[in-house]
């Protein structure tokens, strides 16, 4: 029987894999993580911050420059980061390049419970407002796709799950990578029923499609730090995501680790994990170890380090 998580012991999660693991990817140095890179699994690093949204941004115009009326093509973008979103209508305006036939897909939104139905536009953790404002509503009107293009996953999932098998190709699914080990909303199971003693093997996991979870503790708390100021009380308990089954769709996932929304240790595991094609569903990022074309993106400066500094 595996042990207990050190955070929440009726979820799965990364503390409870093996000690070796862990402390191996501790020990990770910034040139050990470059060598991790293998066939269908590369490792960049940027220099400065700028070049690092700005290389973001430009997966969305690559994305997009190959769409044409008999070959739209798409990107699934994540808010979190967000940095890179107002670079992308920037560069779209600036190169003055007309959308008609390219696509977006929003990973994930918050969900009430109550209303069964994803929290409004105008609710100030809204996903779908942060795409919008920071990005679609400063695109040209001349230039921006139909809003039919759009594609923002809501409490009934169906529509959205059809939009990826409409004949849209997905070029590339970016994501951050959260405390939690996930992308998306893509978090560990709870440790209940078949799940007890064991957390669903990769092949079950990767089965799950579009759909509402119940979120993480360590992922509320991640939530509340980054886009709450703290206030763990104003962030859903539950999300729309996102699943593998469309990640799977995707010809590239692609990974940016900025040092905002995982931990020096965070950002060496995963690598380490699908470098080792080492998948555990109790580390969904793992997962990507058989995905055959993932990129992880660094920022050199936030990769930090594992070593005990008291503040």
């Amino acid at each position: 029987m595996r042990k207990l998580s050190h955070i929440a012991p009726d979820w799965w999660d990364y503390t409870t894999l093996e000690n070796s693991i862990i402390s191996d990817a501790s020990k990770l140095s910034e040139r050990d993580l470059r060598q991790l890179s293998r066939p269908g699994f590369k490792i960049v690093f940027y220099d400065t911050i700028e070049d690092f949204y700005l290389a973001e941004a430009l997966e969305y115009i690559n994305a997009w420059r190959q769409a044409t009326p008999d070959n739209p093509v798409g990107i699934c973008g994540p808010v979190g980061p967000t940095e890179q979103l107002p670079l992308v209508a920037r560069l779209v305006n600036e190169l003055g390049l007309v959308l008609d036939d390219a696509h977006f897909w929003g990973m994930d939104e918050w969900y009430d419970p109550v209303t069964k139905k994803e929290v409004p536009v105008r609710n100030p953790l809204s996903f779908e407002r942060a795409d919008r404002e920071l990005c679609f509503s400063r695109i040209s009107k001349k230039l921006i796709m139909p809003d039919g293009n759009l594609h923002f996953p809501k409490g009934n999932v169906t529509r959205y799950v059809k939009s990826w098998n409409a004949g849209v190709r997905c070029a590339v699914m970016q994501g951050g990578q959260g405390d939690v080990k996930h992308w998306a909303f893509n978090d560990p199971v709870k440790r209940i029923g078949k799940y007890k003693n064991a957390p669903p093997s990769p092949a079950e996991y990767r089965k799950l499609g579009t759909r509402i979870v119940e979120l993480h503790p360590i992922t509320l708390a991640q939530n509340a730090r980054t886009s709450g100021g703290g206030n763990i009380t104003m962030v859903p308990k539950m999300a729309i995501t996102v699943g593998p089954v469309e990640t799977w769709k995707a010809e590239k996932v692609s990974i940016w680790q900025a040092g905002t929304h995982d931990s020096p240790l965070g950002q060496r595991l995963t690598a380490l994990m699908i470098s080792k094609r080492i998948a555990d569903s109790a580390v969904p990022m793992s997962l990507l170890a058989d995905h055959p074309n993932v990129q992880f993106n660094y920022l050199r400066s936030a990769l930090g380090t594992c070593a005990v500094e008291m503040h």
